[in-house]
Order: structure tokens, then sequence, then C-alpha cells
């Protein structure tokens, strides 16, 4: 029985039988794919699962968008890489040197930066953490395949013809090693942009002799100025049914237009009879799926997330807006405050960070969710030194911050009833562009960058840390909620997100460097920021467009100028009438 249970045990110990070693230089080879390869097609999408919203972004693309300077350095993300690169590529391997236990296995040459494939169980990162172009990858062997999960990857492609992936996309590969044939088969989801799983396989043979391609980096000082005599935030694209270069492909390949624009149907073998008039056996004929709806990603109150974005901020999620947290030695300082029904958890969340007080609150806006804890934490704050406030000298409480427009807002004229209390209201309301605050051995600017969203927005850029607080001038949830009534105007907002990226500085091949805390969403950085300024560019030439041919608001919302994101953000009723109201006075 004893020498049983040592068996066992041994047994258990052992590493699989089925796992296999995947180290080592390989080299890809190409078969049918070449084209794919070497010059894919404009208008080439047949055989892609892409629903109507990836083919309307797709057929919206310009190739000269990649010359921008916000997206020179942009490498292929994870969803594309293995099959986007065109060299060899070598798989390393990172083990405890006490264990001998793989704890990673890491890919080098394919284009941009290394990934890596966890392979020590730990946890995905949290839904609010940034998104990268290799994503994060962990791993875990199925009998003899290797089985690695990636998410949090950026928005990027499967074909670069510009067939879209969201920021919603996941990816499963299974690298299954023959010898010396190495097979990867690698499967997208997509609620966004696809109506099925996206299937592809890559085949690579080990090279002893081989060397992976080695891309360097890629930063700022490599950018060039390679669209001149543009505006800034100028985006190409093309208008809806002006795009002529997706008649080319089916021409020239004799393609049918239909099947050319892809779609679930195009993906399966009986489409080709469908083609070629054959009758189709009742049940080989696979209907679509229905398309993906609006991405459910607004913030589930109560359910409170601290993450560290970079040096002293922290960003603090699930309490209606996102509140960014600094700390230091001189205590703590808040940008937003939150829905006041979270307050006792963003508390609880706080002082995990830091026991001292807090010494300043800055508002980005006047929204209840973005205020609501300005009382409560106001009060049981302590503000730094003296100084002459709004309404004479301070007490203990923390310093409000905001931008004058905001006090208008939350307070009311004499003689009428102000929808909050005083004691939430701002104790500091600056006028004009800008503010400075310096806490916690940092500067920070707090910049007004014009009527936004309302007519009262900040923008808060820590200058040590390199974080910017956009408040709702950026959102990850939603299309930008314009409240004209309050100064708000569809222009605004997009110089605003120009604002933005103004300040940020990407690290390394449009990656991380300055990061951003939306006002709603997960932690982002300049291609976050990029992707969302580049749709509102976009949705406003679209509807510009529109009006110049005489349609109505109504006929506008009928034709969907949106289409393609609202599988992402949502409703775009709202900011498709103030776009209208705003551009169609703008044509008189």
């Amino acid at each position: 029985m004893r020498r049983s249970l040592v068996l066992a045990a041994m047994l258990a110990a052992s590493p699989a039988f089925a796992q296999m070693d995947l180290s080592g230089e390989w080299s890809n080879l190409t078969h049918e794919d070449i084209n794919h390869r070497q010059s894919v097609e404009i208008g080439d999408y047949a055989g892609l699962p892409i629903n109507e919203a990836g083919r309307f972004k797709a057929e919206s693309w310009d190739e000269a968008v990649l010359a921008t300077h916000e997206r020179q350095c942009i490498p292929h993300p994870v969803t594309y890489a293995m099959r986007g690169q065109p060299g060899n590529i070598r798989i390393g391997k990172i083990d405890d040197p006490d264990t001998g236990q793989i704890i990673a296995y890491t890919i080098h040459g394919t284009y941009g930066r290394p990934r890596t494939i966890w392979m020590d169980g730990r946890a995905h990162p949290s839904e609010y953490a940034a998104h990268t172009w290799a994503g994060f990858s962990s791993g875990k062997w199925e009998a003899n395949a290797l089985l690695v999960t990636t998410t949090h990857i950026k928005m990027g492609w499967i074909m670069r013809n510009g067939v879209p992936t969201s920021d919603r996309a996941t990816m499963t590969e299974r690298f299954i090693r023959h010898g010396d044939h190495l097979l990867d088969v690698i499967i997208v989801n997509d609620p966004v942009y696809l109506s099925e799983p996206f299937i592809r396989t890559q085949d690579w043979r080990l090279n002893l002799n081989g060397e992976p391609n080695a891309w360097g980096p890629c930063g700022p000082a490599q950018i060039a100025d390679e669209i001149p005599n543009q505006k800034k935030g100028y985006v190409p694209h093309h208008l809806p049914g002006k795009n002529e270069q997706l008649r080319e492909f089916p021409a020239k390949r004799g393609v049918p237009p239909e099947a050319a624009r892809g779609g679930v149907e195009t993906t399966y073998p009986e489409y080709m009879l469908k083609m070629k008039g054959v009758p189709v056996a009742a049940g080989l004929s696979r209907p679509a799926p229905a398309e993906a709806g609006a991405y459910a990603d607004a913030q589930k109150i109560g359910d409170i997330e601290a993450l560290h974005v970079q040096g002293n901020v922290y960003m603090i999620a699930g309490a209606g807006g996102n509140i960014a947290v600094q700390v230091g030695d001189d205590g703590v300082l808040l940008v937003d405050t939150g829905l006041s029904q979270s307050i006792e958890k963003v508390t609880a969340a706080i002082r995990q960070l830091s026991t001292k007080p807090i010494r300043f609150i800055v508002n980005t806006n006047a929204r209840p969710d973005h205020t609501g804890g300005n009382e409560r934490f106001a009060k049981a704050g302590s503000k730094m030194g003296g100084g002459l406030l709004v309404g004479g000298y301070a007490g203990d409480g923390a310093m409000v911050i905001a931008h004058e427009a905001v006090l208008k807002t939350m307070s009311a004229p004499t003689g009428k009833t102000a929808p909050v209390p005083s004691s939430a209201w701002p104790t500091d309301a600056y006028p004009g562009e800008s503010k400075e605050i310096y806490s916690n051995d940092e500067g920070l600017e707090v910049l007004h960058p014009g009527p936004a969203n309302t007519d009262g927005d900040s923008i808060v850029y820590f200058r040590r840390s390199d974080v910017v607080v956009t408040g709702d001038v950026f959102s990850m949830t939603s299309y930008p909620v314009i409240d004209a009534e309050k100064g708000g105007s569809f222009s605004g907002v997009l110089a605003a997100l120009n604002r933005v990226i103004d300040l940020t500085i990407p690290k390394d091949w449009q990656e991380g460097g300055t990061m951003v805390i939306p006002g709603h969403g997960r932690i982002a950085d300049e291609a976050d920021v990029v992707e969302y300024r580049d749709m509102i560019t976009i949705v406003r030439d679209r509807i510009q467009d529109m009006i110049n041919r005489g349609m109505t608001v109504e006929q506008v919302k009928a034709a969907g100028p949106t289409r393609d994101y609202d599988g992402r953000y949502g409703d775009p009723t709202a900011m498709i009438e103030a776009a209208y109201r705003e551009l169609s006075s703008r044509a008189r």
C-alpha cells in the first residue's frame, strides 16, 4: 500500500507525458496564404465571418491612416501577428532556477514587441486594466497541445486591409508540435465585429540556423511627417459608398461582389455551390447568428476596484465615474468622487492606499457620478495651508477645485434652490483655461479645454506620474454625452480629445508612456484615445456629408452613420442629434 502511494506521488509530480518542448528557432511556412502576407487587397473579405458593423468599418478604412503621426508605430496586434510577421520567430523559456518549472514562454520576432505566455497559473488582469497590442496570454497543456488564452488586446485587425477587431476580442490558440513542425491554430472571438469565431492556422518549421526578426524600438522620435499640409486631427477615411477601391478586387479576381464582401455564410464550403447556382440541400446552409448588440460595459455600482496606474496615481473603478487617487507624504488628492451611494466602499478603497487625510478634490465636471462624494470627502478631509477661497476662509475640510462653470451648475441664483448642498460645491472655482496644484512632490495642471461635454469640463495632468485624467471628455464605455443646455458641443468634444492627445506621449510602439484615466471604463493610453478621436472625426464627416445632401435628422439616424461603432459604444441617438444640430447650423 505504501509503495503504491509513493508511486502515485511520483507520477503526480512528474510532467505530463504529452507536454512538448516548443522552444527554438522557427521559420514560417507559406502556402495558399502567400497573397495575404505580401499584398492584401482592398475589399477582399471573402471567407471572413464579419458582421455588418465589421464590413462597414472595413469599407471606410483608408490605408493612408497608417501614415498619420499617431499610427506610424502601431505594430500588428496579436490577432494578426503570427500571420502578418514575415520572418523567423524564437520561442524561449523562462523557468524557475530551483525547480526547473516553466514560468513562461516568450515569442520574439513577431512585428512589434516580444510576447509572453504565462504558464504559472496567474490570473488575467482586471477588466479595468490597460490593453496592449500583445494582450495578456496564459497557457496550459491539454493532451499534446499548449492551449493559450489571450485577453486585454487593443483594437486592431485580423487582416491588414482594414478588417477590424475590437478591444473586446479574445483569442484562443493551440500550439501543436510534431517533430520539426509546429502548428498554431488561432481562434478569434469578437462580439463587436464577428458573427462567428474566426479560425486560421499558421505553420512553422524548426530552423537551427535561424534568427528571429529584431524590430527594435519605434517611438515618437522616429515619427516622420508623411502627410504634409494637413490640419492637426486629420483622419483619412472613405465616406460610405464612396470607396472606389472596393470594386477592384472582385473585377480583378473574378469574384462575385457579394462573395467579396464576406460574412459568415462565405466561410462554409457549400457557399461555392450557391455561387454556381447549384441547389444546396436543406440544412447545409448555416444562417448567420444575430449581430452583436451593444457591449455591456457599464460599471456595476458596489464592485469597487483600485488599480495602480503609474507613479503616485491609482484608479478606483466601479463608483459610477472613475476616481483618480494620488497618494504621498502630503496626503490624498482625488480627481472626482463618484456616486454618493458608493462613498463607504470608495472610502475603504482609499484607506487601503493611504491613511493620510484628503487634501484636495478636483472635479472634472458637475455630473453626479463625478461629484456625488464631494460633501462627505471634503468634510472628512483637511486642507493644506491657508488662503482666501470662495465664501471666505476655508475650514478644516479638503479644498474642492473645479472650473467656475461647475460651481454655477451646482449652485443657484439668489433666491433659488440649488440642486446640491453648498457643502458639496467647489471651494476654488478657477476661471479661464487652467489651474496649477502641487501635491505629493508632483505638479498638476488642471486644464479647461473649452466647452466639450459641458461648459465646465476639466482635464487633469499629473506631470511626474505622467497620467492624464479626462473626465467625460473621453469614455471607454459610451459615445460622448453632450449636454447642449450646459454649453456642451460636439466640436468641443473633438477639440478636447485632440488636446488630450497633445498631452500624451507613447513610450514605444504606440503603447504605454503617458497613461490615461477615462471618465468611465478601463485604463487607456494614447492609442486608445486616438481610436476614440478617430471615431468621432469619422462620424462627424459622415453626418456632415449627409447634411450636405439635404438629409433630415431622422434620415441621418436611419442611415446608421455610427453602425460600425454601435456594438462597442451603445445607443448613438443623442450624439447624432447633437452633431446634426451643430453641423446643420454651420451649413446654413
